[in-house]
């Protein structure tokens, strides 16, 4: 493994991403909205749509490699997230669809467990979405995040009771970077008598997800945050997909994943998902030294690598947003405790001019209300404003947050 967080292999991984050579004077700092693909995923894109672009199902030979590659999909995302059993994964549109299908599922088999946790740290995907199941009798009640930015698990203790049927929670903040202590809330929740339902799309690119070690019940990932095509998967225990009330046809066998992947899905996304994690593992196999590891432990090589070298360039990120003097929201002042996704706010400028002037300048960052209204709310910003949002992933480098500090300061003089 590394012997320091400086030798992150940051220019050999810069080169398994082609985008960043196409645009080369581009500053990729929206991952958060979307990530770029690896050199592996783009090839299984292409090897898809050239080889068998067919539907699966059939006798044919084009046919049954189409159900191998999902197979082979299956497993690595299972790999991915430590999944007890590949049945577990399913394939999809996103993350928003997959919360809506359980949240539909479970609104069907409340009873007396009515309530619902969710927080106003969230993106409003998983908030709104338990909320509307309130017509169906359920009750959603709120763990608020503190004025630190994050969300306290002994204030979780007095939420839960007897009613409580589910936690619903980001395991990181898309908005602030947060990281959430989901195993500890999980725990909580179960001791309770309840299950814990996981946002995990902002986490998954920046550090390593294990659904056993969490003891969680529900995940979502849209992968398209994880160097994948535009695309999402849900993982569940087996017993609790089985359990959960799914719409299919009746020729749909009600066994996950058939009862969850209804419909046909974008078979070569899929296959671009295979390919993210099977790059994924080949980082973790390089930095190994020579040593041979197995799949996951290349993938926990992989993400434990990335979450050290992020850690840098968050501490960087938010010196220069301080240097120039920056309201940073959520945890301001280390990058212990987040990930390298940093919303703040400059007094002399509005986000969505500041956004413009760095977009001026070929540095793609965000603004606005981050699909989070009880979150600006609780940052006392409004909804049309909002805050800037820059994003970093590991394939980004020190020498392009200089590259914004210099940007700033032009921008800021002239303010």
């Amino acid at each position: 493994m590394l012997s320091s967080d400086t030798q992150f292999p940051v220019a050999a991984v810069r080169a398994r991403f082609p985008a960043l050579a196409h645009n080369a004077n581009h500053l990729y700092f929206d991952n958060a909205a979307g990530a770029q693909l690896p050199d592996l995923a783009l090839t299984a894109v292409h090897e898809h749509l050239l080889t068998h672009n067919v539907q699966r199902g059939a006798r044919y030979g084009l046919s049954r490699s189409v159900d191998a590659a999902i197979a082979a999909a299956r497993q690595s995302v299972a790999l991915l997230v430590n999944a007890y059993d590949p049945a577990e994964i399913s394939f999809g549109m996103n993350a928003t669809s997959f919360i809506r299908l359980v949240s539909l599922g479970i609104g069907q088999t409340l009873g007396a467990r009515n309530e619902i946790i969710v927080t106003d740290l969230d993106h409003d995907a998983n908030v709104s979405t338990w909320l509307a199941l309130e017509p169906m009798g359920a009750k959603c009640v709120f763990w608020k995040m503190r004025d630190d930015g994050k969300l306290h698990v002994e204030d979780l203790v007095p939420l839960l009771s007897e009613r409580t049927r589910l936690l619903a929670c980001a395991a990181a903040s898309h908005a602030l970077g947060t990281l959430v202590d989901v195993k500890a809330a999980g725990k909580l929740a179960h001791d309770a008598g309840a299950e814990i339902f996981v946002d995990c799309v902002h986490y998954t690119p920046h550090a390593l997800v294990d659904v056993q070690d969490w003891d969680c019940d529900y995940l979502v990932c849209s992968g398209y945050k994880t160097f994948s095509p535009h695309m999402g998967f849900l993982w569940g225990r087996l017993d609790l997909l089985r359990a959960l009330p799914t719409f299919r046809e009746d020729f749909i066998p009600n066994e996950p994943p058939h009862k969850i992947e209804v419909g046909t899905f974008v078979y070569e996304n899929v296959a671009g998902m295979d390919g993210a994690v099977r790059y994924l593992e080949q980082l973790g196999q390089d930095l190994a030294g020579g040593a041979q590891l197995s799949r996951r432990d290349a993938i926990v090589g992989a993400m434990d690598a990335i979450q050290r070298y992020e850690m840098i360039l968050s501490q960087a990120l938010l010196d220069v947003l301080h240097r120039h003097g920056a309201t940073v929201y959520g945890i301001a002042d280390t990058a212990q405790g987040r990930v390298p996704t940093i919303s703040f706010n400059f007094a002399a400028m509005a986000p969505a001019e500041l956004a413009q002037k760095l977009a001026d300048q070929d540095i793609g960052v965000r603004d606005g209300h981050m699909f989070a209204p009880r979150l600006m709310a609780r940052l006392g910003l409004t909804m049309a404003s909002g805050a800037a949002r820059i994003s970093l992933v590991h394939y980004n480098t020190l020498e392009e947050v200089a590259r914004l500090d210099r940007a700033l300061s032009e921008i800021l003089q002239g303010a």
